[in-house]
């Protein structure tokens, strides 16, 4: 259990509490079961990207809050420079880094992802209210999306109805790396 991952729960718990809901009302809100979300909120369980977006739409609040405890700040225009987003290690196939952590009322989430190659099928498919689209900037990724195989490289692009189950892994023998923007 890492201290990331306790306050991240805190945080949620926090949440959850100020909207006067029980565990599993809050739950099922954003289409969880009871015992999947109090791991979450105990930090025993990573948490997510899909989860934490639905809590963030849910309930108005900033990712950037769930995620660091702190608010965005900006309105207009953030400015993010190579390397310096917003690192979210959620878990370890996929290192995230959030390009528009620090823009307020943000209609899209904007992120800067690394995914390690595997030859096996991901273990866990992911289901969240929205549209995705990713875009591939380096390496090979494959898709696995409703039910079927997609093998995208370097410069090919996807745009999917983001409730449908999905995951992905790199391919290869290096990282994949590519841009993915979630509404």
């Amino acid at each position: 259990m890492t201290e990331t991952l306790k306050q991240i729960g805190i945080r949620i718990k926090a949440i959850r509490e100020i909207s006067e809901l029980s565990a599993q009302d809050f739950a099922k809100s954003i289409n969880l079961d009871e015992e999947t979300y109090l791991k979450y909120e105990k930090g025993e369980a990573d948490i997510p990207i899909s989860v934490l977006s639905a809590i963030s739409s849910k309930y108005k609040v900033e990712m950037t809050a769930l995620l660091t405890g702190g608010e965005p700040r900006l309105s207009a225009i953030n400015v993010v420079k190579k390397g310096k987003g917003l690192n979210v290690e959620r878990r370890k196939e996929y290192k995230y880094q959030d390009l528009a952590f620090n823009f307020i009322h943000k209609k899209a989430e904007v992120f800067y992802v690394t995914a390690e190659p595997s030859k096996e099928i991901p273990k866990h498919f992911y289901s969240h209210s929205g549209q995705e689209f990713n875009y591939v900037l380096e390496g090979s990724i494959k898709l696995f999306f409703d039910g079927k195989e997609y093998i995208l490289e370097e410069g090919d692009s996807v745009y999917f109805d983001s409730s449908r189950n999905h995951a992905l892994t790199g391919l290869g023998d290096k990282p994949a790396k590519f841009l993915a923007v979630v509404l």
